[in-house]
């Protein structure tokens, strides 16, 4: 097997890994791009990796800390990111991905140091060993497991702040419905989340019943391409609007920062008191 059939088979891993560091998926691509470049680049100066998995997840999550030592300034005496991938354990021998982390969790890793983070989630998420998590960080396996004790601590007592208004879940909803995000709509609903709708909005063409997280992802998965942020009774909620007029309102229930309950509404009462707001643009 060659290189790139071997980093074809690597590439979901190391995806997997740059997409949990990082919490974005296209920055997440195009570390792992890099990472590809880079060996392209190696491998053209006549030296030979000897474990190619263990060498693309160490570029890998090199590249990631770079990214985020980028976002975030740190001390000048930090250590800087050595070329120079040294020799470890295959990290790809314990590889389990956890289930996927929640939003309001990935908002207390965004405010993990770098190395915290990159600490925590290949410990905690992905079962690297410390002496692995170690030589990727360039430090000591006692280190790294006190960065990984650290991160745990701030992320099992996060701030109040931490938890994301119910506008900020409604508003990721709608926008992974209308980029087709199936697993960002599935992090976003809770378990038993149902979709439901009041006589008008059955008329109007909206299913009266919808059950289960599975079904309802599948539903809005690609839909509401159209719809605007607006608020009903001071509620966050998002409308379909015909000629600049509210025809159906999905009318939202969040619970512990997930939707559990999406009511499609078109009374004429209810549309009347439908206000716009400041929300993602649909476009």
């Amino acid at each position: 097997m060659d290189q790139t059939e071997i980093f074809e088979g690597e590439r979901p891993r190391l995806l997997a890994i740059a997409t949990r560091v990082l919490g974005d998926h296209a920055e997440a691509e195009d570390v792992v791009q890099q990472a590809w470049l880079r060996l392209d680049r190696t491998t053209a100066r006549g030296e030979v990796v000897d474990n190619l998995p263990a060498w693309l997840t160490t570029v890998t999550t090199r590249l990631c800390l770079d990214r985020l030592r980028a976002r975030t300034p740190v001390p000048v005496d930090d250590e800087q990111l050595a070329d120079a991938v040294d020799a470890s354990p295959d990290p790809a021998d314990d590889v389990a991905l956890a289930d996927t982390v929640g939003v309001a969790l990935q908002a207390v890793i965004d405010r993990l140091t770098p190395r915290e983070r990159v600490a925590f989630v290949l410990h905690d998420t992905f079962g690297f060993e410390f002496t692995t998590i170690a030589a990727l960080l360039d430090t000591t396996p006692a280190a790294a497991r006190k960065l990984a004790s650290r991160a745990r601590a701030k992320v099992a007592q996060p701030r109040a702040e931490d938890a994301l208004a119910d506008w900020e879940v409604v508003d990721a909803f709608m926008d992974a419905a209308r980029g087709g995000d199936l697993e960002r709509l599935l992090q976003l609903l809770a378990p038993d989340a149902v979709v439901g709708a009041d006589e008008a909005a059955v008329l109007a063409g909206t299913p009266a019943n919808i059950e289960g997280r599975e079904q309802v992802a599948a539903f809005f998965n690609g839909s509401a391409q159209s719809a605007l942020a607006v608020l009903v009774d001071d509620r966050p909620a998002s409308a379909w609007f015909h000629r600049g007029t509210a025809r159906v309102v999905f009318d939202f229930e969040v619970t512990d920062g997930r939707v559990s309950a999406i009511t499609f509404r078109a009374a004429p009462d209810l549309l009347a008191r439908v206000v716009r707001r400041d929300g993602p643009d649909p476009r």
